[in-house]
């Protein structure tokens, strides 16, 4: 059985966040084992140098690649490319049929993942041109993996 990991940069705050994602996540037994885990963010000044924030990166990014060990890891971000949800679904599906048996999507913090996430990355996903919180984002995340299991599984959810 596939392996799907959300590993994310800070907590979620809001009980509704965490909730959605604990529903998606009782959906996604059905087709793989899920999880998500959350590494803490690095705290920084109000208003940050851009080497503070770099510094921060790196300690978030050696954490990441680390839990993420031999993962294919997908890691979202604005300058991504921009897949539809058969896209994503073909490519999980394209993964696991190449012997990947884990698949972790990765989520930076409010200033983005560092550059070595990026590179390490099979594949760099952004969800929109547009701007959402990071909670809600890990949300959507949680949904399109679901989308692209019934996909692949021609279920009924998506019409």
């Amino acid at each position: 059985m596939l392996t799907v990991r959300i590993l994310c940069v800070g907590k979620l705050k809001e009980r509704y966040w965490s909730e959605a994602c604990a529903e998606y996540a009782k959906r996604l037994k059905a087709f793989c084992k899920f999880s998500i885990e959350e590494i803490p963010e690095s705290r920084l000044p109000e208003q940050p140098s851009l080497a503070e924030i770099d510094r921060a990166l790196d300690g978030e990014a050696h954490q990441l690649l680390k839990r993420a060990g031999n993962s294919v890891i997908v890691a979202l971000c604005i300058e991504g490319k921009l897949y539809s949800s058969e896209m994503l679904a073909s490519s999980m599906q394209t993964f696991a049929i190449n012997g990947n048996s884990e698949i972790c999507f990765v989520i930076g913090s409010s200033y983005g993942l560092s550059p070595q996430v990026k590179k390490a990355a099979r594949l760099q996903l952004s969800m929109s041109p547009m701007t959402f919180p990071h909670q809600l984002a890990r949300v959507m995340l949680c949904e399109q993996v679901y989308r692209a299991f019934q996909i692949s599984e021609n279920g009924k959810y998506h019409k």
